[in-house]
């Protein structure tokens, strides 16, 4: 794509919860993880991502566990919870809807008005 999308409030931890419930993953493994998945129209700097992991942790939506990484070195890895389950597939109806909401506004002609 060549050029990063902006990031729009509130978003991160849905990407978040998104990234880890595809499989268990380190702190950098979901940097990476939302930019492959966004197409690398996101990057999410790492001064965001871990006071956002630590708040779903503390919220229960994540669950952390120590591991090595494939360079073995010693890695939290973040696992999604059933908590954090229901909060991904709300807020990924939230997201569809008005995503969908906006996408038809500004598909709007003159023509149907």
């Amino acid at each position: 794509m060549g050029k990063t999308a902006e990031l729009l409030p509130g978003t991160l931890d849905m990407l978040i919860l998104k990234a880890v419930s595809l499989k268990p993953l380190h702190g950098y493994g979901v940097l990476l993880r939302i930019q492959q998945i966004s197409g690398d129209a996101l990057e999410i700097p790492q001064g965001s991502l871990y006071p956002a992991l630590y708040r779903l942790e503390h919220q229960e939506l994540i669950a952390a566990e120590w591991g090595v990484s494939d360079n073995n070195r010693r890695a939290k890895y973040y696992t999604l919870t059933a908590v954090g389950r229901r909060r991904l597939r709300k807020e990924t109806e939230g997201w569809n809807r008005l995503s969908t909401a906006i996408t038809s506004a500004l598909n709007t002609t003159p023509e149907e008005v």
